[in-house]
């Protein structure tokens, strides 16, 4: 056994920096490559300078008959190129500027990106949607390739056999403890990765596909215009409002927001963006008195608009959404209700944010419109009488006639309230190391027609104020004395960790890590509910990547 896996070292090693060992030779001969990546001439849209920078920066090592080996045989989402570049600055020692390196990720990604239906299933790891489970299609993948990053990272990229075989030599070569570390010395590791893997990879996620080249040949629509825009975000609560992108150059946006959230205040920013691959957006705005970052895509027709964004060097505080154009959409398109849960005998004013919306609106059964309250540019305000005895349950929004996709829940009292995320983690910090937090939602809940709580036809009724808590999630918790020492939480949800380092008060000095439960206290009118989470606070991690 030690033989075959000191063999199997050796041949990694050899296959794995093989391109390095040759770039050496080619860099005093190379200086300009004829044809550029995956064999296309000059770029049609003429952005020779981004050829023409990949050319010198990546040609020296990577020219092979008139091709950019490696580089030509492999699609990736504009996250998966811009590792790929920080990689070869710590492999091989490749300098680029900020500006250099945008420009050859911006080139990569347009011409070998993802479809729009090949990056959606993992659209919450590009998002860096905190406490997401990361799937594999099935044990042997999860424990091969999911146990050192996400799965979601290998799902993201496109290969064919021989490029995935590749991949794993310079897995082999660049990490040989991957073979010796736990799921990797139970089995015959480099035999599975070598033989095994490739063709699976291959088939699953191949180089070459029809919404591919389908999605690279089309016309696609510049995200300049107005937008109707609504979401939420966890701790602050759902808004509405408007987006205008101004066209800055090819694929490039100045943006300007202007979010209402439902608790009263109105955020206003400026940002820029860029789209990559047709319909992968990717901001930063100043958001109020915060820096923001976004990772929103386009639908294919570039009607609308969804994603996620987040506070810059904090990307688990963030917030959902949804947006769709305000010039040439469909009339009564609806994007969202504020608030959603309209409680029996009540009158509640209610925002819908949305598009040439008429004032015919319909709630359904039991929820009458008591007063008009006026339109804005992102849609209108409505009074709404509830009947007393209307009947609790979910109702579709209905507009100028047409259905949308939206709804609201009518209920009489919160029959549980729930804490989301139900599991979740956060890290201490300290250092050069920012500690990240981990932000809770009370979630109020209808227990359905069974009358049962937990089952599958609960009602969800939305997000509610809350006293928040921690106390120790086990006896060994308890013991450890964890709620007094991982940290606290805020007023709004957000837990804040405590710093990292040795703590010479705890029993044998540990650090300030913990097992605790979160709960939520909810006052519904004559009841108190509670809710009930969990949260890990771990170490820090030193190696925060954009897919992790």
């Amino acid at each position: 056994m030690k033989a075959q896996m000191s063999e199997a070292f050796r041949e990694g090693i050899r296959d794995g920096i093989r391109d390095a060992m040759q770039c050496g030779a080619r860099i005093a001969g190379v200086l300009a490559v004829a044809t550029g990546v995956a064999g296309v001439a000059h770029a049609a849209n003429g952005d020779v300078a981004a050829q023409q920078l990949l050319e010198a920066k990546c040609g020296a090592c990577h020219l092979d008959n008139g091709k950019l080996n490696r580089i030509s045989e492999i699609r990736k989402s504009p996250e998966g190129w811009d590792m790929t570049v920080v990689r070869m600055g710590i492999w091989h020692k490749v300098e680029l500027t900020p500006g250099e390196r945008q420009t050859i990720v911006k080139y990569l990604a347009d011409r070998q990106g993802l479809a729009p239906s090949e990056s959606a299933p993992y659209r919450p790891l590009t998002e860096r949607q905190p406490n997401m489970q990361d799937t594999a299609p099935d044990e042997e993948l999860a424990q091969m390739c999911g146990r050192c990053h996400s799965y979601g990272r290998v799902a993201l990229q496109r290969r064919d056999e021989g490029e995935w075989r590749k991949l794993m030599h310079t897995h082999l070569g660049q990490f040989p403890s991957a073979e010796y570390s736990a799921m990797g010395r139970d089995r015959n590791w480099w035999e599975i990765a070598r033989d095994q893997l490739p063709p699976r990879l291959a088939a699953l996620y191949p180089k070459d596909t029809p919404v591919w080249r389908e999605w690279r040949s089309a016309q696609h629509r510049p995200a300049t215009g107005s937008w109707v825009v609504a979401g939420e975000r966890p701790g602050w609560g759902a808004y509405t409002g408007t987006m205008t992108a101004r066209a800055a150059g090819p694929d490039r946006y100045e943006v300007s927001y202007e979010l209402r959230f439902g608790v009263g205040n109105t955020v206003r920013g400026q940002g820029d963006a860029i789209v990559y691959t047709g319909y992968e957006w990717r901001g930063s705005a100043k958001l109020g008195n915060e820096d923001t970052r976004s990772i929103f895509a386009l639908s294919p027709d570039g009607s609308r608009m969804s994603g996620r964004w987040f506070l810059k060097g904090a990307d688990e505080i963030g917030a959902r959404f949804e947006a769709v154009r305000a010039d040439n959409a469909v009339k009564n398109e609806l994007v969202a209700i504020t608030p959603r849960m309209l409680r029996n005998d009540a009158t509640t004013d209610l925002t819908l944010a949305g598009v040439a919306l008429d004032a015919n609106v319909d709630f359904g059964p039991g929820i009458e419109v008591v007063e008009w309250l006026g339109t804005s540019p992102g849609g209108l305000k409505v009074r709404v009488r509830v009947a007393v005895d209307a009947p609790e349950g979910v109702r579709t929004v209905v507009v100028g006639g047409r259905e949308s996709a939206q709804t609201v829940a009518v209920f009489n009292r919160f029959d549980t309230v729930r804490v989301e995320p139900a599991f979740a983690v956060a890290r201490l910090g300290g250092g050069t190391v920012a500690p990240m937090s981990a932000q809770f939602d009370a979630i109020a809940f209808l227990n359905g027609a069974d009358g049962k709580p937990g089952t599958d036809d609960d009602i969800r009724l939305g997000s509610v104020p809350a006293t928040w808590s921690t106390e120790p999630f086990d006896e060994r918790a308890r013991h450890d004395e964890d709620a007094r020492y991982a940290g606290h939480m805020a007023s709004h949800g957000q837990f804040v960790p405590s710093f990292a380092g040795p703590n010479p008060l705890r029993r044998g000095g540990i650090n300030n890590v913990g097992n605790l439960s979160v709960i939520a206290t909810v006052a519904d009118g004559d009841q108190t509910l509670n809710g009930k989470g969990q949260l890990m606070v771990v170490a820090q991690r030193w190696n925060p990547t954009p897919l992790r």
